[in-house]
């Protein structure tokens, strides 16, 4: 009776853990789902946070090359500032020194003017003054030619007259002239004294004086006649001398026109070379104020950038550390059940049953009893591992080879030297792969800057090139514009010598011929004109001969002034096309060398530009070689480090979960091993 109520004891403590297997296997499966669910958390928040940390590098790469071309350009631009800061200096240099020029010009100008003018003025009345003389004079002889052919008592007055002024002052009491006139006449007579008076002071000692002009027969008329002459001379010297002076005049005039008016333009050039500098400077600084605002902001925004990222870092970091610690417990968790039901994770309420009957059974052989060396050996089949294929058959073997504790202590510690091992390649590979990423991070942003800095490089110089082309296109422009204006200006000089030759010539001929024509009139005039000729000289033919004559002499005289007017102008435009050639040939010149050093000061950048191109070359060239070892040591692998890590993982979980069946199925044996104790001294004491 007591035998049978043991048995259904141990039958119903068989039941009530079968029907208790099913919510603990349910919880196992909750804490393994669960610890999926943690696990793709962190894979999608790691995916998440190595995009993030791609756009942060890319980002500040990007900022980082702005703030260095935004650098570069500033540099640029306060070059370009200096340089035209330096222009505007001497532009204004030359700005104040044309104009010291034009002023002194302009004064020299104004006190030419003003005295041609009083010159003019001098003339004028001069002219007028000897004019009335010549037309007083005139008329006095015409009236004394009169009142000799009349015989009257006016001419005995003149007679009887001791000289010339009272010659006048009988004329005037005759009413024969006006008193205005006897004094204008008698004053040119006394000037006309003091001046031969000074001629004879002037004559040797012992030399005869002058004749006063006494009023003896005829000799009042021929002294009017005399003064006439000498009037019409003065008249014509000082016409000459106006003539003289107003041509002297007209060129100083011209010269210093000319030179004002190319002052004014040089003025305005300059004016406007000061205007284009200042316009390009003010454009340098405005560009250099917007660029040195903008790498401002680049700076800026990548501080920003680097404590966004930094605060994303260590929030991720926290997140992986957290969730680390959750996967943590739950594997405690569902440990402790596992050991605390001898229930694996997925086992099923029926199997679970099973498991207990399988236990309890004495039928099934040692090796198939324990679940371990199954799984051991699935799991090396699974991922190719020929470790875990040789781990099964040293289990076996072990387990083989005795019974015990022993036999299950010496299983467990080749499971677990397995899992060491495992964790050891996978922290191993951990590090490697930190390092891999590390590495490549470093070199591939090492390559995007080098390949950036020679795309800079490249641009700059191939901008350098092509500016320098052009300036050199632009002085073999020029030279040649300088080459021809100089064999425009050599053929005009050849020009005006010849011409000048001409004018020498034909100037010497016509004077020659027109001293000739004067000399001639003059004596046929004087011949012609004189009353003591013995003969009936032939007076009708003589005046046609000195009619033409006189015609002749005013082509001669005409065809002079034309000669030399027409030399003057072409001095004139041969001066001012000069000086404008000079004025291009200066301005030219100065272009050339400003582009010729321009052009030399690109290429030496240039070739320095080459030069740190080659350098920066020679640095991608290592940096790729190095990059080629990384990748080859880092990527180009059969399997890659994720597939490598997640066998790895999968290989010890398998293990720990061989190693918690191996431990359920000890502490089984162990509960079974007590139980067969209690039960043999239940039957003992029953006995």
């Amino acid at each position: 009776m007591k035998l049978v109520s043991l048995s259904l004891l141990t039958s119903a403590q068989s039941t009530d853990v079968v029907a208790n297997g099913s919510p603990i296997a349910k919880v196992l499966s909750m804490l393994a789902e669960l610890q999926q669910k943690v696990i793709k958390e962190g894979e999608v928040s790691q995916k998440e946070y190595s995009q993030f940390a791609e756009w942060c590098e890319d980002q500040s790469r990007s900022l980082g090359f702005e703030m260095k071309t935004g650098n570069s350009e500033s540099e640029r631009l306060q070059a370009k500032m200096a340089k035209e800061t330096a222009t505007i200096g001497s532009l204004t240099t030359k700005v104040e020194e044309t104009s010291a020029s034009l002023a002194t010009n302009e004064a020299d100008l104004k006190a030419a003017t003003w005295i041609r003018n009083n010159e003019e003025a001098d003339f004028t009345a001069e002219q007028r003054e000897l004019s009335e003389t010549l037309s007083m004079l005139q008329r006095a002889t015409a009236i004394i030619e009169r009142e000799m052919n009349k015989g009257g008592s006016a001419l005995v007055q003149m007679k009887t007259a001791g000289n010339i002024v009272q010659v006048f002052e009988s004329m005037v009491r005759a009413s024969m002239i006006g008193a205005p006139d006897a004094a204008k006449l008698t004053a040119f007579v006394q000037n006309q004294q003091k001046a031969q008076e000074s001629e004879d002071d002037d004559q040797e000692p012992g030399a005869p004086a002058s004749a006063t002009y006494e009023n003896q027969s005829d000799g009042v008329l021929n002294t009017l006649q005399d003064l006439g002459e000498k009037a019409e001379s003065q008249l014509a010297d000082l016409r000459k001398r106006e003539t003289e002076s107003l041509q002297h005049f007209q060129l100083i005039k011209q010269s210093l026109s000319d030179e004002i008016k190319y002052g004014n333009a040089d003025m305005e050039e300059t004016k406007k070379g000061i205007a284009e500098s200042s316009e390009r400077k003010a454009n340098a600084k405005g560009d250099l104020d917007v660029t040195r605002k903008n790498v401002k902001e680049d700076k800026k925004a990548r501080g920003t950038l680097h404590q966004d990222c930094m605060s994303k870092a260590a929030t991720f970091e926290a997140e992986t550390k957290s969730r680390a610690e959750e996967l943590k417990a739950l594997a405690a968790a569902k440990q402790l059940i596992q050991e605390g039901t001898l229930i694996q994770e997925g086992t099923s309420s029926s199997a679970a049953a099973a498991s207990f009957v399988q236990v309890a059974s004495k039928s099934k052989s040692r090796s198939e009893r324990f679940e371990v060396v199954r799984l051991v050996r699935d799991l090396g089949a699974a991922h190719h591992s020929m470790a875990l294929v040789q781990l099964a058959g040293k289990i076996t073997a072990a387990m083989q080879s005795g019974d015990g504790d022993d036999v299950f202590a010496k299983v467990k510690g080749l499971i677990t030297d397995m899992i060491t091992k495992l964790e050891g390649q996978a922290s191993a590979d951990a590090t490697k792969k930190a390092y891999c990423d590390k590495e490549l991070s470093e070199t591939n942003e090492k390559k995007g800057d080098k390949n950036d800095e020679i795309e800079k490089l490249t641009t700059r110089i191939d901008q350098g090139t092509a500016k320098s082309g052009q300036l050199k296109q632009e002085v073999a422009a020029l030279q040649m514009q300088l080459v021809r204006l100089a064999q425009s200006q050599a053929v005009m000089d050849g020009l005006r010598r010849e011409e000048n030759g001409a004018y020498k010539v034909g100037r010497a001929d016509l004077e020659t011929g027109l001293t000739a024509i004067k000399a001639a009139l003059k004596i046929l005039s004087e011949y012609y004109g004189s009353e003591d000729k013995a003969h009936d000289a032939n007076e009708g033919s003589a005046s046609g001969i000195i009619g033409l004559l006189e015609v002749i002499e005013a082509d001669f005289s005409k065809n002079l002034a034309e000669v030399v007017s027409d030399e003057e102008t072409a001095v004139a435009n041969y001066d001012k096309v000069t000086k404008e050639n000079e004025i291009e040939k200066t301005v030219k010149v100065q272009d050339v060398r400003y582009k010729v050093g321009e052009s030399k000061e690109l290429d030496k950048t240039g070739g320095e530009l080459i030069s740190d191109r080659t350098g920066v070359r020679n640095e991608l060239a290592a940096v790729m070689e190095y990059l080629t070892k990384l990748e080859e040591e880092c990527i180009a692998k059969a399997e890659t480090y994720k597939e490598r890590s997640g066998r790895r993982q999968a290989e010890i979980e398998g293990l720990k979960q061989a190693l918690d069946t191996l431990e359920n199925e000890t502490a089984f044996l162990q509960k079974r091993s007590a139980h067969r104790t209690l039960r043999g001294g239940v039957r003992r004491s029953i006995q």
